[in-house]
């Protein structure tokens, strides 16, 4: 009982780390504009600073399926404990970001980190709960993680009024620290203490080695090099003024060549602790940071796949999520992107066939409800970017033209049904098929849609307009715990991991693709709609004219809005559809009705 307490225990502090890295791919929201002159960007340059969120979801996106695998051959504990270490360094990278590069770099590492939690936690569950109880702790997983997305615009709300951006991040070096030390300790307390090491081939020569590098004797070296690493780094970009000013200190900020801070004694001596300590760490009986254990887990988990498989999601991730969903579906360069990912596809799907040890192992996902649950996921992320995205943008074009805040607000009364949902759906899946719960939540979510596409340009001001984003919101949530037990339910345990991670990256990818087609269908119509309008010229003759123009071009916004609501009520049931007829069979109750009626004669 104690070790099944434990095991509890650590699924809630997992759940924990995932809300707050989930909350971290919203904090930018509000705080975009202060980090963007935090790099040396304007605000009228916006597309120059897409990369801070891009960068994100590239780290989040494209390594889930390696560190899905990672979690099914290492264990989900070293997976959560690594992930949470990795998004507190991202987080420190990216409070002492001065220009652009560092700033996308730490953003980058931040969702590595973030990322890797959602499949290990996802996993850690099928590992505790048996199949007819997985449905309530996977809606929960659910619910944490969605909260986030509520949790993240707020908590990056507060710290902007009472502090600087880069206290942001340095609030989620502190909590990331000591989130992946409490979990390194109930791990210890946990039925995974008892685990045994698992072997990896080290070389070709079939040497072995431990993945758990024993702690009997500290790093203390590495420790050394990593503290001065870190102060070295702190202290240059903090810059106190008393030693700033200093005859002799001053000159630990003057470069020794050229204007970066890079070149200064105090970016040298960063530098150097960094790769001195990546050597340590390589070369080390017993490392600070085990990376030969970590190097050895990617080639057990097929590094070569796992690259290929990064450059395809990171070409669609580049393709769509720069781009400026009021004005266009794809960058500029999206074309060269999705060359990429094309290229990269055809090299993984012959990489797969050919490999002894695929990433995707043969038939891991080869049941029905298993690689239906990926198909459902990508449909359940085309649909639910509409709300995401296209609600604050209908409000900031109607209600609150003048408020980047209250028109974000208005997306939160989904956002908190979305959560309440996805723990009525986790109850729901003990009892009726997956599937069922699955096209129920996803009618919901296109009803939502269908209402939302006949609001006017008065209507978010009316209590009315808060039911469709309530009822969408509840349809969500009521889809994503029956997804992900259906997922874990027709897959072996050895790749619980990757099937999470699978689901995941379709949503996102999802999520993606889902912009782009539905802002081209808006588009269209928005054009469509201003193509019957005069020109300017003959129009604006008086202030009054003027404005009834301007309000001919907001109702053509509105009807552009209308067209994505109708597309994603169209994705969603989509998904319904799939979900009824995918995931049938999906054994997520236990015994069904039809096992107990042939038993009893």
């Amino acid at each position: 009982m104690t070790t099944v307490r434990a095991g509890r225990g650590l699924l809630a502090l997992a759940a924990v780390a995932v809300a707050f890295a989930a909350a971290d791919t919203y904090v930018v929201v509000l705080a975009l504009p202060d980090i963007m002159h935090g790099v040396g960007l304007s605000v009228e340059q916006l597309q120059k600073g897409a990369p801070i969120v891009s960068g994100f979801l590239l780290g989040y996106v494209a390594m889930l399926p390696l560190i899905g695998r990672i979690a099914d051959l290492r264990g989900r504990p070293p997976v959560l404990v690594a992930g949470l270490v990795v998004f507190a360094f991202g987080s420190l990278v990216t409070a002492l970001a001065y220009d652009l590069p560092m700033m996308v770099t730490g953003r980058f590492l931040q969702g590595v980190g973030g990322g890797a939690l959602v499949p290990a936690t996802l996993a850690l569950v099928a590992d505790l709960y048996p199949v007819e109880r997985r449905g309530v702790p996977l809606g929960i997983v659910s619910a944490v993680q969605e909260l986030g997305s509520v949790l993240g615009p707020l908590f990056g709300a507060v710290i902007l009024a009472v502090a600087d951006w880069r206290a942001i991040f340095a609030v989620n070096l502190v909590v990331g620290v000591v989130l992946a030390v409490l979990v390194r300790r109930s791990a210890g307390s946990s039925r995974y203490a008892a685990e045994p090491p698992l072997p990896v081939r080290s070389s070709a020569r079939g040497a072995t080695t431990s993945l758990h590098t024993s702690t009997n004797r500290p790093d203390r070296i590495g420790a050394a090099l990593l503290a001065i690493m870190v102060a070295a780094a702190v202290v240059l970009r903090v810059r106190p003024t008393s030693l700033v000013q200093d005859l002799t200190w001053g000159r630990l900020w003057i470069p020794a060549t050229g204007t970066s801070d890079w070149m200064t004694p105090l970016g040298l001596t960063t530098i150097a602790a960094g790769v001195l300590l990546i050597v340590r760490c390589l070369t080390a009986r017993r490392p600070l940071i085990g990376l030969r254990g970590w190097y050895a887990s990617a080639r057990e988990a097929d590094l070569p796949g796992s690259v290929l498989l990064a450059i395809a999601l990171g070409g669609v991730v580049l393709a769509f999520a720069t781009a400026d969903p009021k004005a266009q579906a794809m960058s500029a360069q999206g074309g060269w992107y999705l060359l990429a990912t094309a290229l990269a596809t055809v090299a993984l799907v012959v990489h797969l066939r050919r490999a002894d040890a695929p990433l995707i192992p043969h038939g891991a996902i080869g049941a029905r409800p298993a690689w239906g649950s990926v198909a459902v996921s990508f449909f359940v992320g085309a649909a639910l970017v509409a709300a995401l995205i296209d609600v604050p943008l209908f409000a900031r074009s109607t209600a609150y033209p003048d408020s980047q805040l209250l028109a974000a607000l208005v997306l939160v009364r989904f956002l908190v049904a979305l959560p309440v949902g996805a723990v009525i759906g986790g109850l729901l899946v003990r009892h009726l098929p997956a599937g069922a719960v699955t096209a129920v939540g996803m009618l919901l979510a296109a009803a939502g849609f269908w209402w939302m596409s006949t609001w006017g340009p008065d209507s978010l001001t009316s209590w009315s307009a808060t039911l469709p984003l309530v009822i969408g919101g509840l349809g969500f949530g009521l889809a994503l715990p029956p997804v992900n037990a259906a997922v874990l339910a027709t897959t072996d345990h050895a790749v619980h991991g990757l099937a999470g991670a699978l689901v995941v990256v379709a949503r996102m990818v999802g999520m993606l693709v889902g912009v782009a087609g539905l802002t081209t269908l808006g588009l269209r119509r928005y054009y469509a709609e201003q193509a019957d309008l005069p020109p300017v010229r003959e129009v604006c003759d008086g202030a009054s004219r003027c404005d009834a123009f301007s309000d001919l071009i907001r109702a053509a916004g509105v009807t552009q809005e209308q067209t994505v609501f109708v597309g994603a009520a169209v994705a969603a049931l989509v998904a319904a559809a799939l979900g009824l007829v995918l995931l049938r069979g999906a054994r997520t109750r236990g015994v069904d009705t039809a096992s107990v009626l042939q038993t009893l004669g």
